[in-house]
């Protein structure tokens, strides 16, 4: 078989067509930052405390039937009990003045049999105030949010294998359908655990949107075209629909409202359906080479450059019989080895960057602001991340930015409480550090892997991802029983994966690899004799 990149280098390194591809792809990514982080308003527990009844008590007694606790070292009003209601009705009906005349330390507490009474003073409503999810119902919570990362982790199981069966173009619609109508649908949740069921189906689709896209984006674009879209393009254009839902929420504060809105996001990119061409990468591991022809033709024109006659040989065409599945990166040596590294090393960045994430202390004031600023800190890490792919090896660029999130994991146990400055500096260094090993360790992988099995490689590391940021909570919960041991396991882990990293074989200015027998030309730690006798007559040659 040829090499696609060599046979269609007349189209250029730009153009109208790579830049109206680029932004158009691009266009679906704002989606994916609208959605699955809208959990932090819909899911937000306002400042409440147990709903006292219509009693007959006197004003004292109805503000003081709410016990004190004491939290992170101050006294406040406790959000899960008070003095029980008969006790505190027959003290105020004796006349008896709370604090002066009675001993509140000594009277009996209870539930909040009647339910809670929530601040509506940010929020209008969320599904904590709907369904009362606080006290013994608050871990419903965070489970709603892991339903997300459930989808995700089945969404990368399944976009990858149907992305290379039916296309990558059909698969990035289909995911937009699916999100549209399931994030609509969870506006009318009627019960927390339809909520959290329509979640998953958010995650599972948002993901395989995701990958498909990108996936799409790596094939269609030329080399530079490729580096700016999957650092700057993809992550940066995430970001900006990132930045933009804090807004949406401050405009509109009823969850059900927020939601709705969010859901119709989606529907302006089908319109793109008649502008985003298919793979022809793709087309050609199907045998469809005539279909392939007339999208390079097509982008030919609008480049305004001359197509020769014939642009894929016959010969170039894949066996048609050759259906590529999970189970074949497993079967060589070399694919297995390189597989394992990549799934430890996806795994390794989630939960560091969700560890750090828990670890950073939470911003006083507006929750609208800090979301906004939580997003921007994430834009520098791409822009200079997208200006380093372009001339350094990714293998070093990865280690690199993988020592400083797992340096700031070891190190910043180690900083006393008084310093908060210190300890924020370090938690945004390493939060840089990780956002950058995010955007290298995509298009590192999408290199690595050959067309016929990318989408099937990308989808099992973005699994190990999953897997990864589900586990970081329970590896911060080990905090519990010893301070030490949750950053020394995730710093530690990110310290080996970077070591791991270097045994990867190098993809800068190499061509993607459109079968598994130019991949495994690459040389390296997994490489065996068979794989270095293809790399040395491919260097022969």
């Amino acid at each position: 078989m040829g090499d696609y990149d060599d046979d269609t280098a007349f189209l250029g390194q730009s153009g109208p067509y790579f830049w109206t591809t680029f932004f158009l792809l691009n266009v679906v990514f704002v989606s994916t930052g609208f959605n699955g982080l809208y959990i932090v308003f819909v899911g937000a527990a306002p400042k409440h405390h147990c709903l006292i009844p219509d009693v007959n008590l006197t004003e004292e007694w109805r503000d003081a039937i709410i016990p004190f606790t004491i939290v992170d070292g101050e006294e406040v009003q406790s959000q899960c009990s008070r003095y029980k209601i008969d006790v505190v009705r027959n003290l105020s009906a004796q006349g008896y003045i709370p604090g002066r005349e009675v001993n509140l330390t000594t009277l009996e507490q209870e539930g909040c049999l009647d339910g809670w009474n929530y601040s509506k003073e940010i929020y209008q409503s969320t599904i904590v105030t709907e369904w009362d999810l606080v006290c013994d119902n608050q871990w419903k919570v965070p489970f709603a949010s892991s339903s997300l990362f459930v989808g995700y982790l089945i969404g990368s199981l399944v976009s990858g294998q149907l992305s290379d069966r039916f296309g990558r173009k059909k698969v990035v619609f289909m995911s937009l359908g699916v999100q549209c109508l399931s994030v609509l649908l969870q506006s009318f949740s009627h019960s927390w655990r339809m909520f959290c069921i329509m979640y998953l189906w958010v995650g599972a689709s948002q993901i395989s949107l995701y990958i498909s896209a990108f996936v799409l984006g790596t094939e269609v674009l030329s080399k530079t075209m490729r580096v700016l879209f999957t650092t700057l393009g993809a992550f940066l254009f995430y970001c900006i629909g990132y930045m933009t839902l804090p807004w949406i929420a401050y405009g509109i504060r009823e969850w059900r409202t927020l939601v709705a809105v969010l859901s119709t996001t989606s529907l302006i990119n089908f319109p793109l359906w008649w502008f985003i061409p298919e793979s022809p990468r793709w087309l050609m591991t199907q045998g469809r080479v005539k279909e392939a022809e007339a999208i390079v033709r097509e982008a030919a024109s609008k480049n305004k450059v001359q197509a020769p006659p014939v642009i894929f040989k016959e010969s170039e065409e894949l066996p048609l019989s050759k259906t590529y599945t999970m189970l074949d990166v497993l079967k060589s040596k070399n694919l297995r080895c390189i597989t394992l590294m990549c799934l430890l090393l996806w795994m390794a960045i989630n939960i560091g960057y969700f560890g750090l994430s828990l670890n950073t202390s939470n911003l006083s004031g507006n929750p609208f602001v800090n979301c906004f600023l939580s997003a921007t800190t994430e834009v520098p890490a791409y822009i200079v991340s997208t200006w380093l792919l372009k001339t350094c090896p990714r293998r070093v660029l990865l280690s690199l930015f993988l020592i400083i999130g797992g340096g700031v994991l070891l190190l910043i146990q180690f900083i006393p409480d008084t310093l908060h400055n210190v300890a924020l500096a370090l938690e945004m260094t390493g939060k840089f550090g990780f956002t950058m090993a995010f955007s290298i360790v995509y298009i590192y992988t999408a290199e690595i892997y050959p067309t016929v099995l990318r989408n099937i490689g990308m989808g099992m590391c973005s699994s190990a991802a999953r897997v990864g940021s589900i586990t970081a909570p329970y590896v911060i919960f080990l905090g519990t029983y010893n301070k030490v041991l949750p950053y020394i396991l995730m710093g530690s882990l990110t310290i080996a994966s970077s070591v791991v990293n270097l045994f990867l074989p190098e993809t800068l200015h190499k061509d993607l690899p459109e079968t598994v027998e130019q991949m495994q030309k690459c040389r390296g730690l997994c490489s065996g004799p068979k794989e270095e006798e293809m790399h040395n007559k491919c260097s022969n040659s």
